[in-house]
């Protein structure tokens, strides 16, 4: 059996929980997120608590299993306390700003990229080098950390770029002179 798909879910207070047939709605003080779920999973809210069910042990539903109650989790836990990354600037030079509810990355480029929130996401310019994206979604987070992450990549030879505050860079040596020995 699958053991994620197992394990019960306990819905925090303040934390709204609707099942309607296979679409379900998590209503919290972060934000509201729906998503419709795979019509052969069972769905439970008892008590504040939802359970996952699957009809057979064949392969796929045994995926699905595990899956469904991976969203639902991460919608909950979205939901209560949100989720965010932080992304750092490298570079002499590179900066961000904030520019209305987006922000405006200066990298490198004869011009400055605009990055506009997807979804719920709140992005925040922490000092001039320092990006927090934050929301209920964790699929819409991520995304949006990796396509500002994409603007500029790090490079492995200088570590300048765009990467995320936690990723450790591995740098390569450069070319080195040859020596002719005359």
């Amino acid at each position: 059996m699958s053991r994620i798909g197992k394990t019960p879910i306990t819905v925090p207070g303040g934390v709204d929980v609707k099942v309607d047939g296979t679409t379900v709605t998590v209503k919290g003080k972060i934000g509201e997120l729906t998503r419709t779920l795979p019509a052969t999973m069972k769905i439970d809210l008892t008590d504040g608590v939802i359970t996952v069910a699957r009809p057979n042990d064949e392969p796929d539903q045994r995926a699905l299993h595990g899956l469904t109650r991976s969203l639902l989790n991460n919608m909950v836990i979205g939901c209560s306390d949100g989720f965010s990354k932080r992304l750092e600037l490298i570079g002499t030079g590179y900066r961000v700003q904030q520019k209305g509810k987006g922000l405006e990355v200066n990298v490198g480029y004869s011009h400055p990229v605009f990055v506009d929130p997807i979804g719920d996401n709140t992005l925040v310019a922490d000092g001039q080098t320092f990006i927090v994206i934050s929301g209920p979604s964790k699929e819409d987070v991520g995304e949006q950390a990796a396509q500002i992450r994409k603007v500029r990549k790090p490079n492995p030879y200088t570590g300048k770029g765009i990467k995320y505050s936690d990723e450790v860079i591995r740098r390569k040596a450069g070319k080195t002179a040859v020596s002719t020995g005359v």
